[in-house]
């Protein structure tokens, strides 16, 4: 049995490794120990009437689909003291506010109710606030240094970024930089249209902010705003920069890319009712593929054996298989913990994360990390420069589908000349550029390849795609010894053979194949 190493809470929420950590000031109240503190009272006719002295937290209530609305079950929440927010009528999730901490008690005995639970322990109103991801952002003399090294068929720090030659993406563009009728949803803290990289290959139409599970476009919502963080506008840069001699190239820099902006601007956080809005806009706007390089918080993984997050599993994976049952693949990271996602048991000391973790050992078999263990989901692995295993990254016998660059410290796996870093370069806020690492950053290599092959064909399935993805892939044998540090030690052991293994599943993503065969 093997705990998670430690990680800073935003590397928690997003999966990539900031470079800089602050502490987080945690709130008091856990739900489930309140539960019992503020019963139904009467009123003076007799009639029982739902406590509502308890702080205001957000539900998922779960019904059969087509059935969301219905007056009997909206009743039912009104008289347990909730407040429908939105329904999603097709998937039966239906997201709700209370003030009754006996609210998902309640509801779970409502006739037509099949689940529901809390999808945060921290108040609506009351969030603890910290600092997000930091990045290293590129000075002036590198993009001098870099501008100089570049060929004529180069964007001017494509030198840099040694991740695009790792899967033959450099190659890929001289056939092709993909199609602009597919678009790349970016599932994350928002993206920056006016970036000149980025402005070339926006989708307007397919973009809007998910926070609170309802979807907004108003104001371009989608964007990050000042002192927000700048995690999603990096995933979108490695997506689909444009080619277009400025600045970094994507991995496939003639598709479109969307803004799902489903991570809250104070806290960071990946709430279930924001995720499952993301994947329902992207499936109902002709979104190709969906990129999520996060857990869904507060909980790392969610177990079915819990009532609360057994509610939050399903709701998330019918959003997910009504996205692919639209056609969209959906491609996540694996997540940073250096652990082995498949074995029996695994010690989980971050969660909640939007309050006070409590320690608690998890069964693999009956929890979850969502989306990434979602069925159907492409569960993406990171690689450094060397094309192994990255320090960090999460593996897994049967967990991980794919394995994609998302960079290394430089101590461990050093890049080719004229790359100086081993982390990925890509875009940030306000037309800059900067390094990040982490399976965040290796999902996104993984879902412009996804691009790529749709591009190829148009009208393949979602599980076509998939097929391909896979079939394509570069086999990547076990590393063994895994001694990432050098010290003598084993770090990690990996299992399977050449072709389907637990620290690179079916091998290394492959653009040059997505764009040929």
């Amino acid at each position: 049995m093997t705990a998670p190493h430690p990680r800073p809470r935003s590397a928690r929420r997003s999966l990539s490794v900031p470079l800089g950590i602050a502490a987080a000031t945690a709130l008091a109240f856990l739900p489930n120990a309140a539960a019992s503190a503020a019963p139904a009272v009467e009123t003076a006719g007799g009639a029982s009437v739902a406590a509502t002295d308890g702080p205001d937290l957000s539900y998922v209530v779960n019904v059969r689909p087509g059935k969301g609305g219905s007056a009997d079950v909206r009743k039912a929440i009104g008289k347990a003291g909730g407040t429908v927010v939105i329904a999603y009528d097709k998937i039966g999730v239906i997201v709700v506010h209370s003030k009754n901490p006996d609210f998902a008690k309640t509801i779970r005995t409502a006739r037509g109710v099949q689940s529901a639970g809390a999808t945060r322990t921290a108040p609506l109103a009351a969030q603890s606030s910290d600092d997000l991801d930091t990045e290293q952002v590129l000075t002036a003399a590198e993009v001098k240094k870099a501008s100089a090294a570049a060929t004529s068929a180069q964007d001017p720090l494509e030198p840099l970024q040694w991740d695009l030659p790792a899967i033959k993406a450099d190659r890929a563009h001289e056939k092709s930089l993909g199609s602009s009728k597919v678009t790349v949803g970016v599932l994350d803290s928002g993206v920056d249209d006016t970036h000149p990289d980025i402005a070339p290959n926006f989708d307007k139409n397919a973009s809007a902010s998910c926070l609170g599970g309802v979807p907004v476009q108003k104001d371009s919502a989608w964007r990050p705003v000042a002192g927000e963080s700048d995690h999603g506008m990096h995933v979108a840069g490695t997506i689909a920069a444009a080619k277009n001699g400025v600045g970094v190239t994507g991995v496939a820099p003639g598709v479109k890319v969307a803004s799902l902006k489903v991570a809250e601007p104070a806290t960071g956080m990946y709430y279930t009712e924001a995720v499952v809005c993301g994947f329902m806009w992207a499936a109902d706007h002709g979104v190709d593929v969906t990129n999520s390089s996060y857990y869904t918080d507060p909980w790392l993984f969610n177990c079915k054996t819990d009532a609360d997050q057994k509610a939050l599993v399903t709701a998330v994976t019918r959003a997910t298989q009504y996205a692919e049952h639209k056609g969209a693949v959906n491609v996540a990271a694996a997540g940073n913990a250096a652990t082995d996602l498949a074995q029996d048991e695994i010690v989980d000391d971050s969660s909640p994360d939007d309050t006070t973790p409590v320690p608690r050992t998890i069964r693999t078999k009956d929890c979850f990390d969502i989306p990434s263990q979602l069925p159907g989901v492409v569960t993406v692995s990171a690689t450094g420069a060397k094309g192994i295993k990255a320090s960090y990254s999460n593996w897994g016998r049967n967990v991980i589908d794919i394995a994609a660059p998302g960079g290394d410290s430089t101590a461990y796996q050093t890049p080719a000349p004229p790359a100086t870093s081993g982390l990925i370069l890509s875009t940030l806020p306000g037309g800059k550029y900067g390094y990040k690492a982490g399976t965040s950053m290796a999902s996104p290599h993984v879902a412009g390849v996804a691009a790529l092959i749709r591009s190829t064909h148009p009208h393949a399935s979602a599980a076509q795609v998939k097929a391909l993805l896979y079939k394509e892939a570069d086999a990547t044998p076990c590393t063994d010894p895994y001694d990432i540090d050098g010290d003598g030690t084993v770090d990690a052991v990996c299992e399977g053979g050449k072709n389907k293994n637990s620290f690179y599943g079916a091998g290394t993503a492959d653009a040059l194949d997505a764009v040929t065969k």
